[in-house]
């Protein structure tokens, strides 16, 4: 979902900034650019209505404080944010955070993946499986909660008459009493049945947590609004963590149907791996699904993964070596995918085309450990200054390091590309300007869509 809308609405803001003029034709295309984009991605036929009349009105009408290119971009992301609602906050304070959905959703990965996230920020969380009905829940749970050394209870210590659902609930909560937060993993079904809606509110009764959270496959696309309203019902629904974001062609239906329920999204889930999970904030996510970077988020991820030495890389001195480049590389390891963390970049203000080559993605932990063997068969001139590498010094590092000629010119690519990306970073850091695009500071259109 998000490669392929993403890349339609960057191409389609792309069409905007390089338009001659702004008229009712050049609006009307846009308009069926974001039509086909937004259905593809299954977002509801009315609510697409909706957004096509108002981009349209607002796109000929509206009175300007930007320039027209500006100005109709500015009413697309707004419009967007509309359609996908604002968000919930979850504050990081000591809480109870109940989780509830049916089964297959993600729900008991999703309790790991949110204990990491408290964990990130800097509390105590701790994990409590209250699923008795699921023969391997606890033990799925309990290795996740390990992995990232949180603690984890399932009532093992209990006799066997009292290990019902309320007991082990009771004596988690009471156990980890002393921890900034705790999650209950509640158990799912097949269906919405009775006895689950029984069991959740005398849960939630019982423990009176500050959050409920209901968890969400995007695969169900439209009908998310079916499933929050009859959770909401039943307990009243603080907010909803979409999980499975990088897998289905109906993330779009599943936020936009939300967005309709009075349960906004809180977090989304974007990948099977512990960190694969982020805090949703519309204005955000759309900025990078129009190409037009989330740096608030890239800073946060950065905060949370590094340590000041990791980048302690001075690239405004002017150059940016083979070896600053190594040690930029493993810093960006330890923050996630290099794929995501390059959607929060403001790409288009780097004179690249929309899209980047697929090397500047794929660079995995294999690849990195072969970059530093051929760096290592390198000397310090040709560290330092890239340049001098000719044919034959080519030759000489590919020997030396056991790889290809064509492996060392890789390398060599994609050291160009990031000092180019780095170039246009700092090239207008007086201005305090970094461009979109061609004639469209970066700076005024964040201050414009409130972004700063």
């Amino acid at each position: 979902m998000l490669d392929k809308l993403s890349s339609s609405l960057k191409g389609t803001i792309w069409k905007i900034a390089k338009a001659k003029r702004i008229d009712k034709q050049m609006v009307d295309e846009i308009v069926r650019d974001i039509q086909r984009a937004l259905i593809q991605a299954d977002v509801k036929i009315s609510l697409v209505k909706e957004l096509s009349n108002r981009i349209r009105e607002r796109s000929l009408k509206e009175k300007l404080t930007l320039n027209p290119r500006e100005h109709v971009i500015k009413v697309v992301y707004e419009e967007l944010i509309k359609i996908i609602g604002r968000g919930v906050v979850v504050p990081l304070t000591a809480q109870k955070i109940m989780m509830v959905g049916l089964h297959g959703s993600g729900k008991t990965s999703s309790c790991a993946k949110l204990a990491r996230y408290f964990q990130k920020k800097g509390l105590k969380p701790a994990v409590i499986c209250a699923d008795v009905y699921r023969p391997a829940a606890s033990d799925q749970l309990r290795q996740l909660c390990d992995k990232i050394g949180v603690p984890f209870y399932d009532g093992a210590n209990l006799p066997d008459r009292e290990k019902n659902v309320m007991d082990i609930v009771k004596a988690g909560v009471e156990e980890f009493e002393k921890y900034d937060v705790e999650i209950i993993d509640t158990a799912g079904r097949h269906a919405l049945e009775k006895e689950m809606i029984e069991e959740i509110r005398d849960i939630k009764d019982a423990i009176k947590p500050e959050q409920r959270f209901l968890i969400l496959d995007a695969g169900i696309g439209q009908q998310a609004s079916v499933q929050a309203k009859a959770f909401d019902d039943a307990i009243g629904i603080t907010g909803i963590i979409i999980t499975k974001m990088d897998g289905t062609a109906k993330g779009g239906g599943a936020l936009s149907a939300v967005s309709e329920t009075k349960s906004g999204v809180a977090f989304i889930g974007t990948g099977e791996k512990i960190d694969d999970f982020e805090k949703f904030e519309s204005a955000g996510f759309i900025s990078r699904l129009l190409g037009m970077g989330d740096i608030k988020s890239l800073i946060e991820i950065a905060e949370e993964s590094l340590k000041p030495e990791d980048m302690d890389v001075d690239i405004l001195k002017g150059k940016f070596t083979l070896k600053d480049l190594y040690k930029q590389l493993e810093a960006v390891k330890k923050m996630g995918p290099m794929k995501k963390l390059m959607r929060m970049l403001p790409l288009g203000g780097l004179g690249l085309n929309v899209d980047f080559d697929d090397t500047m993605y794929q660079v995995t932990e294999d690849k990195l450990k072969k970059y530093k063997v051929m760096m290592d068969s390198m000397t310090e001139e040709e560290l330092t200054e890239p340049k001098i590498i000719d044919g034959s010094r080519l030759k000489r590092i590919a020997r030396g390091s056991g790889t290809t000629t064509a492996e060392v010119n890789e390398l060599i690519k994609y050291h160009r590309m990031m000092q180019k990306m780095m170039k246009s970073l700092t090239s207008r850091r007086g201005a305090g300007k970094i461009p979109m695009m061609k004639g469209m500071p970066m700076g005024k259109m964040m201050k414009g869509m409130k972004l700063k």
